[in-house]
């Protein structure tokens, strides 16, 4: 081990809190689809940062866009109008559906955001509804009540009880769906592609039978996008795939390139359920996020990265579907675009992953035996296609 990383896990072990399993790496520069450790290794990331560096690390124009911002203005608060706060609002509308934003600063932020604004719409109808139908297996966030409709009870536990009024049914069970959505419900809340329980889709399906039963109940749907939005599955939204138009949509993760930043957008009349005092954000849509944010999404259209990440993401997924048949740890290929993952046949994902970073390539053990690929939308086919021939070597080894 070089001498600073050593001194960096040293501090962090004396005066951080132990809530990741960290792989035994410090990052110092990256560049695109490259990163560099404290030794000077270089690396390629197939991870981007959780799906967060769309347009590869340090980007040009996202950096100078930073640089202009800081050296101007960082924060006044929303008390007073925000420049380009109200052009990153426009930008996301413009490019998504009629409706109005609310920025935050996290994913689950957004969610908590859009549960509120389901449950003050059905009281301005006089019809008080709390109930919130969610998937097994989803990831909303880390907050209490985002915590309550992720459906992973075990990560429940240690701070039950959760927030009363969620309930789940299984991923494209559209049984079960239908037969949980009622007159007291007031929003079903879901992800195109459930990310953290193992890049899982939900089949078109499932999708429509949810916008049906809204439509036939009343209840709001709210379409987590927070993973696989901005391009990441093809399409700039995961929702589109199916046809189906959410109410309430909640992005994060790539929406800054790095930044901080977050929002939800309410459709139509919902975006003008919330009076002033009933949601707020100190720091949220502040200029600095905006500012990168903006950039990021002019980016992202003006080089039409959702049609790479559909292009690139076909290749990967035959290459990762070949190895089913000739690689006898790989049972299973999921996802869409460039949001994918290989199942295994066991509780192998950390061993491949350390293999991988060994030989200068990222991954992510999303769950103990699902390794998950999520690059930037700026990689191109060699470059995947080379992640994964070292990716391939390391499964063959398990």
């Amino acid at each position: 081990m070089d001498e600073r990383l050593e001194l960096i896990e040293q501090k962090d072990d004396r005066y951080v809190m132990k809530t990741y399993k960290r792989l035994p790496v410090a990052f110092v520069k990256g560049e695109g689809v490259r990163l560099w450790d404290t030794d000077g290794r270089e690396y390629l990331d197939l991870v981007s940062g959780l799906g967060v560096a769309i347009l590869g690390h340090c980007h040009p124009r996202v950096t100078g866009a930073i640089n202009r911002q800081a050296g101007e203005l960082l924060h006044t608060t929303n008390l007073y109008y925000i420049e380009p706060q109200a052009e990153l609002a426009e930008l996301l509308v413009e490019n998504s559906f009629k409706g109005k934003c609310f920025f935050a600063n996290s994913g689950a932020e957004a969610n908590e955001g859009a549960i509120k604004i389901a449950r003050k719409h059905h009281r301005l109808l006089g019809d008080p509804r709390t109930k919130v139908v969610c998937v097994e297996g989803s990831f909303h966030g880390r907050t209490l009540a985002a915590m309550s409709a992720t459906g992973q009870p075990s990560r429940w536990g240690p701070f039950e009880p959760v927030v009363p009024g969620f309930v789940h049914v299984p991923l494209n069970d559209t049984g079960a769906l239908e037969k949980e959505i009622d007159e007291d419900t007031a929003a079903v809340m879901l992800e195109p592609i459930q990310g953290e329980s193992g890049i899982r889709p939900a089949g078109d399906d499932f999708m429509k039978a949810a916008r049906d039963a809204c439509d036939a109940t009343g209840a709001l749907l709210i379409v987590d996008e927070v993973q696989s939005g901005l391009g990441r599955t093809g399409d700039m939204f995961a929702y589109e795939h199916s046809g189906v138009r959410p109410d309430i949509m909640t992005l994060a993760k790539g929406l800054a390139n790095g930044i901080p930043a977050a929002c939800f957008i309410a459709a139509g009349s919902f975006g003008d359920v919330f009076a002033p005092g009933d949601h707020g954000s100190t720091f949220g849509g502040g200029f600095l996020a905006c500012a990168a944010s903006v950039e990021t999404i002019k980016v992202l259209l003006e080089e039409d990265l959702k049609a790479s990440a559909e292009r690139v993401g076909k290749v990967l997924f035959e290459r990762l579907e070949a190895m089913v048949d000739r690689v006898p740890a790989v049972k299973e290929v999921r996802g869409r675009g460039l949001m994918l993952a290989i199942q295994l046949d066991g509780d192998k994902a950390r061993e491949a992953v350390l293999g991988c970073l060994e030989r200068g390539v990222l991954a992510n053990d999303v769950t103990p035996s699902a390794v998950r690929i999520l690059p930037p939308l700026i990689i191109d086919e060699e470059e995947a296609l080379g992640g994964l021939e070292v990716l391939e070597g390391v499964l063959s080894g398990l």
